[in-house]
């Protein structure tokens, strides 16, 4: 099986202060298509998803790992939603980049939400995968919460291995040895700090209120059966975002994008290729916001 990893070019680069261990794939490389930013789960580093980028090798790509986590350093001091943003904004001016289409999967569709709240102007559209309003969601079943929560799943493989099922849910019941061998083994264990810091990132925010607001057009991707973001939270997304659409992974866990990988990325496609929608004047004023 090819590495992922093998198209991306990957960088340390120095933004906003921090210095972030960037992964771009097919930058340089002419395209139809707007380059995605994605938004990585708390805890995972850039080899996670990288299967995804690789999948879709007609877009360019361009993801980071959190402060502690990968192989970026330890953050110095918290930092918000709000600050993380500004700094994914600054690296795709750094990239020469004005305009993406921004992707988040769990804690990242979070990060994803608030990219697109506060730079309405580079955001094409959203993609948000297995994610929630933050704060004010459906909390997801207490034991997959519980083992989610403790970093030993980073850094006791055993650990991880011996609850891979509860954690994640779905085909990783029945069809889960691949899918788990392969998971495993592209994680790096974050840095306690970083760790921490991701958790206390998110911790009282929520984009519930200004959902209502928000006019990029958004494609949400929920698991049927994810054990830590049941379904009903891509429900209250698709019910507080004017142009969302919702879709469903049946038999889908927390990590329908690897034990669906086809079907995920043929929905991505779908969506990120179809036909602006709405008035020309509609999307004029969106492009102003």
């Amino acid at each position: 099986m090819a590495n992922p990893m093998d198209g991306a070019v990957v960088t340390m680069e120095e933004v906003g202060g921090r210095t972030l261990r960037t992964a771009a794939w097919r930058l340089d490389m002419p395209s139809d298509h707007l380059p995605i930013l994605f938004f990585n789960g708390i805890g995972a580093n850039i080899e996670a998803v990288a299967p995804l980028a690789a999948a879709m090798p007609e877009r360019g790509f361009i993801m980071f790992d959190m402060p502690g986590t990968g192989e970026s350093p330890d953050p110095v001091v918290p930092y918000n939603p709000f600050i993380m943003c500004w700094t994914a904004a600054q690296l795709l001016s750094k990239y020469g980049l004005d305009e993406v289409d921004v992707m988040g999967v769990s804690w990242g569709g979070a990060m994803a939400q608030h990219f697109a709240l506060q730079h309405p102007k580079r955001t094409r559209r959203l993609t948000l995968i297995a994610t929630t309003p933050g704060m004010v969601m459906v909390p997801g079943n207490p034991k997959a919460l519980t083992k989610m929560a403790n970093p030993r799943r980073y850094v006791d493989a055993d650990f991880m291995a011996k609850h891979f099922m509860t954690l994640y849910g779905g085909m990783t019941r029945t069809k889960g040895q691949d899918h788990k061998s392969s998971h495993i083994g592209r994680l790096t264990p974050p840095s306690p700090r970083g760790y921490v810091y991701q958790l206390m990132c998110m911790m009282g925010w929520t984009s519930l209120p200004a959902l209502p607001f928000m006019k990029k057009e958004t494609l949400i991707m929920m698991g049927e059966d994810d054990q830590i973001v049941p379904v009903i939270n891509g429900r209250i997304l698709k019910a507080m975002i004017p142009n969302a659409q919702l879709r469903i992974f049946e038999d889908g866990g927390h990590l329908f994008l690897l034990t669906h990988a086809d079907e995920s990325v043929a929905a991505i496609r779908e969506f990120l290729d179809a036909p602006e929608t709405g008035t020309e004047t509609e999307r004029m004023m969106a492009a102003i916001a």
